[in-house]
């Protein structure tokens, strides 16, 4: 999405279904649609603050994490491209997501600044771009093979 739509950051749903691809494999229109099937694919290109960024994932952690079971929505954590950070589900809410990060300058997320974001599976109405599965195989068609070495970009903070 960073690519395809001129993005800085990029948000993507959680979800945990589709088939599993091995390294080596080939990866197919049918593999695409798996694990992009959904009634919402527009890839919308928005600006938020980093401030605005950061509410979001805290948001979307305070869903899964609030000490109050009651107040759980379940789900998984909203992924994220282009930045770094260290997430503390223990802490409230305002204090589980720090030292979010730029991947491709290493410097801090400013957040009275504006990045310009790609995400899908928006679930406000209207919202305008193409379908994730476009912007996915032209990204892959334009890569021709994808590699993704292994990485510590977002951190775990249990204390």
């Amino acid at each position: 999405m960073i690519s395809e739509r001129d993005a800085e950051l990029a948000l993507s749903p959680g979800f945990r279904w589709g088939t599993t691809l091995l390294p080596g494999d080939d990866i197919t229109v049918d593999d695409l649609y798996t694990q992009t099937s959904m009634n919402y694919p527009s890839v919308y290109r928005l600006e938020f603050t980093g401030q605005q960024f950061k509410d979001i994932l805290e948001d979307v952690c305070d869903n899964l994490f609030n000490k109050d079971p009651f107040l759980q929505q379940g789900g998984d954590m909203v992924r994220v491209g282009g930045m770094g950070y260290t997430c503390a589900p223990k802490k409230e809410i305002g204090s589980r997501i720090s030292n979010m990060t730029m991947l491709k300058t290493g410097e801090a997320i400013d957040p009275g600044k504006s990045y310009v974001v790609a995400g899908w599976a928006s679930v406000n109405e209207a919202v305008e771009g193409p379908p994730v599965w476009d912007v996915v195989e032209s990204h892959i068609k334009g890569q021709g093979t994808i590699t993704q070495a292994a990485n510590q970009l977002v951190k775990i903070d249990l204390s």
